[in-house]
């Protein structure tokens, strides 16, 4: 493997800040130099705002989750006691990760990548996929996980990791199609034979963000996206006139975006629960554990539909104070990223950022029927262990650059 200049950095490094918390505007015109003093630099701050989220997750989880557990497994804390358990191992990974210089994921990329490729096809062609609530997304391996979560943090590597091998040549024509033909491909798979656009969706952001950083224009990055919208547009117009009848599910879930009254009885049931819970908290909500629609009306609440039962419950107040959480989650990525000592470590943390900011953007889209819905968790606070746990990863890999930001004495 090449060698690799962690401290250069093309001549211009972009980002996107533009409208809230969608990306940093990460502009630097030379390296930031590691100092050789001695103090260091701990990003206290965005610990503190993760734990808050895990505590603050861990208590509307069991708000939303203790009746169906209480039905269908006899306990309450069924869903609550595993999730605790799960997030507090999490906590310990990441706080190992962020003692470890994150250098070491410039070793491994071609690893991580090809692992996450070789463990998604095998949800598909091997008898180790296993299927839950129809969907055949999980491998059991002695333990059940999403290789698709694995997907994720190998895009933020690998892409990282080509920028700065890559260096001006990034920014080619070459150059780029090469990097989205990475990112595109490991988003392909994931769709294929995981059957999980959401997370497809995740992957190829992560790749575009990554690579408009890297490039010295914004121009072209503006009409790419003008042309894809207009893309999207013209085939939901398709839709909508010519396809009333088809049987293809991902063209039934954008009729039932588009008319959920007159899909109520289907696909539109689970919109419309989620939609009443959103309407009938009002500012301050029904009260914590108080509400009416996680009583078996909203499908799985515990999972996707979560921020429905948190509106419900503490209103619009109750959901403001959790988008503050995660917009000052976002800032503090955002810190990190511009002050990291080299372009690998700003691209990471740029990463995990567009990760985190596109998945609650997603989530909450979906639960007030603004785009059709998918199959995507809102992190910190929707149930699910292989979220949490390389959702903590990404957490300990930021920190891990945090710790590498020192100051002049």
């Amino acid at each position: 493997m090449a060698k690799v200049c962690y401290n250069r950095k093309p001549e211009t490094v972009k980002g996107l800040f533009y409208g809230v918390w969608i990306m940093a505007n990460i502009r630097a015109k030379k390296t930031i130099p590691r100092f050789q003093g001695k103090e260091r630099y701990y990003d206290y701050s965005l610990v503190a705002v993760i734990i808050l989220l895990i505590v603050f997750g861990l208590v509307m989880l069991y708000s939303a989750s203790s009746y169906v557990a209480q039905l269908n497994h006899g306990d309450d804390m069924f869903y609550f006691g595993k999730q605790a358990a799960i997030s507090g191992a999490s906590i310990v990974v990441a706080l190992v990760l962020s003692k470890l210089d994150y250098h070491w994921l410039g070793k491994m990329p071609t690893l991580i990548y090809s692992v996450a490729m070789i463990l998604m096809v095998m949800v598909k062609v091997t008898p180790f996929g296993v299927e839950v609530n129809g969907a055949k997304r999980w491998l059991k391996i002695g333990v059940q996980f999403q290789p698709s979560e694995i997907a994720k943090i190998a895009a933020i590597v690998t892409i990282s990791f080509m920028v700065v091998q890559m260096g001006k040549k990034a920014a080619g024509a070459r150059g780029m199609g090469i990097l989205a033909g990475t990112g595109g491909a490991l988003g392909l798979v994931t769709l294929v034979f995981t059957d999980n656009l959401s997370t497809a969706i995740i992957i190829w952001g992560i790749t575009g963000v990554l690579i408009f950083i890297a490039h010295p224009k914004t121009k072209p990055f503006i009409i790419g996206f003008a042309a894809f919208a207009l893309l999207v547009a013209a085939a939901v117009l398709l839709l909508v006139s010519s396809m009333d009848n088809s049987s293809n599910f991902r063209v039934r879930r954008v009729l039932t975006w588009l008319r959920p009254e007159e899909y109520a009885a289907s696909g539109g049931y689970q919109v419309l629960q989620g939609l009443y819970a959103v309407g009938s908290g009002g500012f301050f909500g029904k009260g914590l554990g108080n509400s009416m629609q996680k009583l078996r009306w909203i499908p799985e609440a515990q999972n996707d539909m979560i921020f429905s039962v948190i509106c419900e419950e503490l209103g619009i107040f109750g959901a403001s104070v959790i988008l503050l959480l995660f917009a000052y989650l976002l800032y503090r990525l955002i810190f990190i990223a511009q002050n990291a000592p080299d372009l690998f470590g700003s691209l990471l943390v740029s990463g995990v950022f567009v990760h985190i900011a596109l998945q609650v953007v997603l989530n909450i889209c979906v639960v007030t029927n603004l785009i059709p819905t998918t199959g995507i968790t809102l992190p910190f606070f929707s149930y699910g262990g292989t979220s949490i746990l390389f959702l903590m990863s990404e957490m300990g890999i930021a920190l891990s650059v945090a710790r590498n930001i020192q100051f002049q004495d």
